[in-house]
């Protein structure tokens, strides 16, 4: 079983889809980047930390949390509405380094996008 956490756009995420009911029916229906998945356990989701790009911040305390609650995390998804953000609402993130950047600090896979709705 895959265990991933999400992060989603704090700005646009409720402007997109309503407390993340795509995502949970992406993961369901295994669409889009879950289609690369048997089977999933959400282990946790929360918001990038806000602009101008906090999310490795962010994401230490999803993993520390994670870990604490012995649930971790092997791989993280950046929600669909980050990767409309990037591509239409000018947001910093610059997906090639942060992806990198968090591979290396957390040694988790790094996937952008979740569902394709």
């Amino acid at each position: 079983m895959s265990k991933i956490a999400i992060l989603y756009c704090k700005r646009i995420q409720d402007h997109s889809c309503i407390a993340c009911a795509k995502c949970y029916k992406g993961i369901y229906e295994r669409n889009g980047e879950f289609a690369r998945y048997d089977d999933i356990e959400l282990v946790a989701m929360t918001d990038c930390g806000d602009c101008p790009g906090l999310a490795v911040p962010r994401m230490k305390l999803l993993n520390e949390v994670a870990n604490n609650l012995e649930r971790p995390i092997e791989k993280l998804h950046l929600g669909t509405c980050i990767k409309l953000a990037m591509e239409t609402a000018e947001c910093p993130i610059d997906y090639d380094h942060l992806k990198i950047t968090l591979e290396k600090k957390f040694g988790m896979d790094v996937v952008l996008g979740t569902h394709s709705y």
